[in-house]
């Protein structure tokens, strides 16, 4: 049995060594700073090898300068444990009552900043249930919601820069929201209309706006993430005090383009936050059939990318989580890995019924007891920024919003048939030209199998 040795800061800040025997049963992090101050030295880095891990190997002073920097030999043949005994420990900030958890690590958030987050998580859920009940009654053809998830879209978007280029997958609709893009804009973009940003060539929900420096949404999973690195590589070559963000599921990380994302980002050492809403369920697929390792923040470890896991029910945890990330991205040009913990309350999309897969039980529980929203509303009421008024003006006011919203983009025009086809190339290509022809034909040869409306 050999002993290894653990280095650790205790309450005093002190740092101390701890040995620990080893059987070969399990592995125990060696040489980690724990997170104990918001000044970005002292943030979360990553394993090192250090004197006291040189201290039990074999052959001192005979490292090895393989391809890629030294490594120390030993004679002992010992594998890495393939998981650890402790699962990798989730920032919080917040009680379920809304009170902060004493000597918690955080920046405190002013009233102004807390009410408009709080506010902005509201028109979020209530855009989501009326859109989502307007696919239900075939008004839209599609839609996606984010209940359960506002704090992370609304406390991360708060918490960047309208610099920062963000790369959303699909459940971001509280971002662009937070940046001004408007209830109005989201809702013509899920009618399809001809105020639609995207000229209706979209699905519902995939939004972007170069105003608002959001990358339009992708449907094939998980190609913002490689595009990220790309994205802020070149914000660094600029020299813009600028980062990108790719947000993604932790479906999305068991796709090509995660991996290769990462290890991108980590070699160019690009100013980018992967945040990754590990919501427990990749349409009915849960995590524990996708992956083996400690959730998502563990991967960071073998691609050299800094971590840290987070309560995404969280506000107060999550803005500074990201806060931070942005600072360490941008001034030490290194990408960052954010986890934020969640749970998906709604079904995936209008296409699915989860309740096929997962207890009502499991989604009643998160959906209250749970419920971001509600945390966050204790937080500010216990502050007094907040009251039962202000709740009843603010419901009926997003209501009445959301609603006018889908009356208007619901009797508003389509686009016209040519801008299918325009903004593809800046000179129509002869294939294009060709499509174009066969649909008008189609036109007008069945004219019953279109609306009356519709203009070619």
């Amino acid at each position: 049995m050999a002993t290894w040795f653990l280095r650790r800061l205790n309450n005093h800040g002190v740092m101390q060594k701890l040995s620990m025997a080893f059987s070969g049963k399990s592995t125990t992090a060696i040489g980690r700073r724990y997170f104990v101050s918001m000044e970005v030295g002292q943030k979360l880095d990553p394993y090192s090898c250090d004197d006291d891990y040189r201290e039990n190997i074999d052959h001192q002073n005979q490292d090895l300068d393989f391809p890629g920097g030294k490594i120390p030999l030993t004679s002992q043949m010992k594998f890495i444990s393939e998981a650890s005994e402790k699962r990798l420990p989730c920032y919080r900030v917040l009680n379920d009552d809304g009170s902060l958890i004493s000597n918690s690590i955080h920046d405190q958030l002013g009233e102004e900043v807390a009410v408009n987050m709080y506010s902005a998580m509201v028109t979020l859920k209530t855009m989501d249930t009326y859109l989502y009940e307007a696919q239900r009654q075939g008004r839209i053809s599609f839609y996606m919601t984010t209940f359960g998830e506002e704090a992370i879209n609304i406390a991360s978007a708060a918490a960047l820069s309208p610099h920062d280029f963000v790369l959303p997958q699909y459940r971001e609709a509280g971002v662009l929201l937070w940046r001004g893009f408007t209830v109005q804009e989201c809702t013509n973009q899920c009618f399809g209309n001809k105020d639609d940003k995207g000229k209706g060539r979209q699905m519902p929900v995939h939004y972007g706006s170069n105003k608002h420096n959001v990358i339009t949404i992708s449907s094939p999973l998980a190609t913002q993430i490689s595009q990220a690195a790309g994205v802020a590589y070149s914000l660094k070559m600029d020299k813009t005090g600028a980062c990108a963000v790719a947000y993604t599921g932790e479906g999305a990380t068991s796709e090509g383009d995660f991996h290769a994302g990462l290890n991108f980002a980590a070699v160019l050492e690009a100013p980018v936050i992967f945040l990754c809403r590990n919501n427990g369920w990749a349409i009915s697929t849960p995590v524990h059939e996708q992956f083996r390792s400690d959730g998502i923040v563990s991967k960071g470890l073998g691609y050299g990318i800094r971590s840290i896991r987070v309560d995404g029910n969280d506000v107060i945890a999550v803005y500074n989580a990201v806060r931070a990330a942005r600072t360490m991205a941008i001034s030490e040009e290194r990408p960052i890995l954010v986890e934020a913990m969640t749970y998906r309350v709604g079904h995936h999309s209008t296409s699915d019924d989860s309740t096929k897969y997962r207890p009502t039980n499991e989604i009643e529980y998160w959906k209250t007891a749970r419920c971001p929203i509600n945390l966050f509303r204790k937080h500010i009421q216990r502050n007094g920024w907040w009251s039962d008024v202000q709740e009843s003006e603010l419901y009926t006011h997003v209501k009445n919003q959301v609603l006018e919203a889908i009356k208007t983009a619901e009797g508003m025009e389509k686009p016209a048939l040519t801008e299918l086809f325009s903004d593809v190339y800046e000179k129509m290509t002869p294939n294009l030209q060709e499509q174009e022809r066969c649909i008008r034909d189609a036109i007008h040869k069945y004219p019953k199998d279109y609306p009356t409306d519709f203009q070619v």
